[in-house]
């Protein structure tokens, strides 16, 4: 049963079946390739699923590519998150409705994502002062310290989505050898650059910042620098490695990155 293309209430979603645009009430909403869901009265959020996986990060992915070829008008951000995409729109060239009908095709149309990410590869000194954490993990994942940093450093990481503080990537899928859940207590304040892992998960702190992660170790290169012209570095779809330096390199690459000296340029790599 659809419900006709009018304002909805509390009782009802967004949702997209075969293709066509409807109100769905709850409890009778069968399967969906994707819900539209409002967010207040200038986004509108495409929902895949409700599970962090990379399948549905690929078709948020794909999606977006797709609304970026078309060019719909009063669209003017896209958010990719782990499993959906919030849309922004200008009100006063589109309303809510005139964009789902305008999205929901390209639904269809969009499979896994087949876009050409980068591949970052960051230098990281692992362990003392750098990683407070990397004994702890060590232990309790019945490692070695060299064997938890050889494993971490294993992974070419897919940035998921951005959030938290300006630049921060969620990445995955890390070694379930090292999957952790967050620390009990979390830290006041951990140093900018510092990367962390929790769950299967890996993360770089952009900025100083509270946080409950598990430190492994420090890199020099900025994620947020707002001197640069595109100051965030990372964005999703991009995969990440990291490659272990030791601390006299680290101080000195950091030097540089303090002064605005030190670039990291990625290579292009398959999706």
């Amino acid at each position: 049963m659809l419900w006709p293309l009018t304002a909805h209430d509390n009782r009802c979603l967004y949702g997209v079946i075969d293709g066509f645009f409807a109100l769905i009430h709850p409890m009778m909403q069968p399967p969906l390739k994707a819900r539209f869901l409002p967010a207040g009265d200038t986004a509108l959020v495409v929902e895949f699923g409700d599970t962090a996986e990379r399948a549905l990060n690929d078709r948020v992915l794909a999606l977006a590519d797709a609304i970026t070829a078309v060019g719909i008008d009063g669209v003017v951000e896209m958010v990719p998150t782990f499993r959906s995409l919030m849309i922004h729109y200008d009100p006063s060239r589109i309303g809510a409705q005139a964009l789902a009908r305008a999205v929901s095709p390209l639904i269809g149309k969009a499979g896994a994502s087949s876009r050409h990410g980068r591949l970052w590869r960051l230098p990281a000194v692992y362990g003392g002062e750098f990683g407070p954490d990397l004994p702890e993990v060590a232990e309790r994942t019945g490692f070695s310290e060299e064997a938890v940093v050889q494993l971490h450093t294993g992974v070419d990481y897919h940035v998921y989505t951005l959030g938290f503080l300006p630049g921060y990537p969620y990445m995955g899928d890390g070694p379930e050898e090292l999957a952790l859940p967050r620390r009990e207590t979390p830290r006041i304040r951990v140093p900018m650059g510092s990367v962390c892992i929790a769950f299967r998960q890996a993360g770089v702190y952009s900025l100083e910042s509270p946080g409950g992660w598990h430190l492994l170790g420090r890199t020099p290169v900025r994620l947020f620098d707002p001197r640069r012209e595109n100051a965030v570095l990372l964005a999703p779809g991009d995969k990440v490695r990291f490659e272990p330096i030791a601390a006299d390199a680290f101080r000195q690459l950091e030097a540089r990155a303090a002064s605005g000296e030190l670039e990291v340029k990625p290579a292009e790599v398959s999706a």
